[in-house]
């Protein structure tokens, strides 16, 4: 149709009438291209591709209701793909993906990425936090208010929308000695990261990286004689079917970030962004409360499997931590090597006091 009032245009002489049609189908043209652009922007749709690490299984579900309430609330003009195992990518590799625009979204461990994620490691330290909660408020102030959180954002390229709420870590092997940590030394755990391997090698054992997808082989063959994950993935992985004895509490740490790529939120309309982001900070309040009741549901699951759960006692917990190093301190060290050892100062002395009330 524009195209067809355009032709009507002629490089005869203009005419007073002539020049009044022609100002008549520019204008036409005009409106007519507005027009179709507000219907195209209108029915614009967005298929946004979300790679994860985990499998599928009732620890997302979050997320899944997350995706789902986007869909519902844009009436179906965004669609969150969640591709599960690492379809998309590998734990090691979705942080790079996202953050050139490769996939749209990901659940990103900070911890995998330790050269990368230089502050948002430090919430996956040991013996900092006091619960899972507690690591989450942290989490939001910090990405809120201190501005070393926000630089890391914006130089990697990725937007943050909300953390998992991950619960208590316990140990699970075919062994009852985790129960100790004193019968810890030379076993082989889990670990991940630049900081947890200190929690281990303070008690003499040794840090193997196994991903979750991994760990249940990895205990049954003996590569490993614990696995260190949350309850949550106890139960989702079937681990106590690979090692009796689940021991624990024994961390409490902020889990995955769930991160939207920079690229992929500067093309959406401002109206699914709102979207998008009152979604995200409802996620997050829906995440930790999640996070306080599903525990009970899966310890019973994990003990009908025939797991047993040991618990690790307060003293032996604070014995542990009074064999580690101030790990708050450790990581201010090395980022002092990297050039930003006053920034991590300040972080850590906000934390300190945050963590203390």
């Amino acid at each position: 149709m524009i195209v067809t009032i355009g032709a009507t245009y002629s490089p005869c002489a203009p005419t007073e009438s002539h020049t009044m049609k022609k100002t008549i189908a520019l204008l036409g043209m005009t409106a007519m291209s507005a027009i179709f652009a507000a219907s195209g922007a209108t029915a614009q749709e967005f298929r946004l591709n979300f790679g994860h690490y985990l499998s599928n299984s009732p620890f997302v579900k979050v997320e899944q209701e997350f995706a789902a309430r986007v869909e519902e609330r844009t009436n179906g003009r965004v669609k969150i793909n969640i591709v599960y195992s690492g379809g998309l990518g590998k734990d090691s590799e979705l942080l790079g993906l996202v953050g050139r625009g490769a996939i749209d979204l990901a659940g990103v461990v900070p911890g995998y990425y330790g050269d990368q994620l230089l502050y948002s490691k430090a919430l996956q330290t040991p013996f900092v936090f006091n619960s899972p909660a507690q690591a989450i408020e942290i989490a939001d102030y910090s990405f809120s208010e201190l501005q070393p959180f926000k630089d890391e954002m914006s130089r990697l390229g990725i937007h943050r929308l909300f953390h998992q709420p991950v619960d208590s870590y316990y140990m699970t092997g075919k062994s009852a000695d985790c129960q100790d940590p004193e019968k810890l030394k030379g076993k082989k755990i889990r670990s991940f990261g630049a900081l947890i391997p200190h929690m281990m090698t303070a008690v003499g054992a040794t840090p193997v990286t196994v991903p979750p997808g991994d760990l249940y082989e990895a205990v049954d063959r003996g590569t490993i004689d614990y696995s260190f994950v949350n309850m949550g993935n106890i139960d989702a992985y079937r681990l106590y079917e690979a090692g009796k004895f689940s021991c624990g509490p024994a961390m409490a740490i902020a889990g995955h970030l769930v991160v939207i790529s920079d690229r992929t939120w500067k093309r959406l309309p401002a109206d699914i962004q709102q979207v998008i982001t009152e979604e995200a900070a409802a996620a997050q309040v829906a995440y930790v409360e999640w996070s306080n009741t599903h525990v009970e549901g899966s310890i019973e699951r994990v003990k009908a499997g025939g797991g047993e759960i040991l618990e690790l006692s307060p003293e032996a917990l604070a014995a542990w931590k009074a064999k580690t190093p101030d790990l708050l301190d450790v990581w201010v060290n090395d980022l002092k090597g990297r050039g930003q050892g006053d920034q991590a100062a300040e972080v850590a002395k906000v934390w300190r006091e945050r963590t203390a009330q």
